[in-house]
């Protein structure tokens, strides 16, 4: 099996569609002038500095646990901007702002989580977050009826059961104010319906193909690919589909 399934190419192939979700949660951010910020699963960087230069940071880090995705952060990084490989739940140090993009629903129990990083934010500090809420999506249910046929239990999907108000219950629990929780649909009008499998090879299959090693994630990928286009009603790939791809947006900021 391999340990870095991530494929930074294909991640990248509907860019344009997953930038918006970052660009509102950014927006949501406060300046933060000559803070310290850490981009939580920081993928390639590309966003990295986006929130340094948004809040004004003198310092930021972003942490991955991909070898293959931080190979490309070398077109973000500078003298305040740095990239390390690192696990988010071994997260250290204090910082004015905790950012993570599409990275958390990896991590299992929120309700213990989001307190465990308050504890790594300054007094002031924001916490700005946003997770996929579409784990109930046959592109998500296919995938593991097929990997319970290749032996897999099913991904721990926890935050797919998290609803926007038990974010801001969690949220203010641990501390934060000036909540902003949201859940936004952001729809992909694309040209097939199998362009819903190219969609989830850069970002869910990721943990398949880890699991799997790459003889039996070839045969997976033939078996879940069918599947997925007779679920939706397509098995030719012949007509456009909307993938309706709901996103919960958290931020929230500790008292100074």
């Amino acid at each position: 099996m391999t340990d870095d399934a991530w494929h930074p190419a294909q991640y990248d192939r509907f860019r344009t569609e997953r930038e918006r979700p970052v660009h509102d949660l950014v927006k949501l951010l406060r300046p933060a002038p000559g803070g310290r910020v850490v981009d939580l699963g920081c993928g390639t960087g590309r966003y990295t500095s986006l929130v340094h230069d948004h809040v004004g940071a003198a310092e930021s880090v972003g942490i991955d646990t991909s070898a293959r995705m931080l190979e490309q952060s070398v077109d973000h990084a500078s003298d305040d901007i740095r990239f390390v490989r690192g696990d988010i739940a071994d997260l250290d140090g204090h910082w004015d702002v905790v950012f993570a993009n599409a990275s958390l629903q990896w991590l299992p129990d929120h309700d213990r989580l989001l307190p465990r990083l308050a504890e790594h934010l300054r007094p002031g500090g924001q916490l700005a977050f946003q997770v996929p809420a579409n784990f109930d999506h046959r592109s998500h249910t296919v995938a593991d009826d097929v990997g319970r046929e290749f032996g897999l239990e099913p991904l721990d999907r926890a935050v797919g059961a998290t609803s926007p108000a038990r974010y801001a219950e969690i949220l203010w629990a641990s501390g934060f104010r000036d909540l902003d929780v949201s859940m936004r649909i952001y729809g992909v009008d694309m040209a097939r319906t199998g362009d819903v499998f190219e969609w989830v090879s850069g970002s869910l299959l990721t943990r398949f193909e880890s699991r799997l090693g790459a003889a039996r994630f070839d045969e997976f990928t033939s078996v879940y690919r069918q599947r997925l286009l007779d679920a939706l009603h397509d098995p030719a790939s012949t007509e456009p589909y909307y993938y309706a791809f709901p996103r919960i947006l958290c931020c929230g900021r500790l008292s100074a």
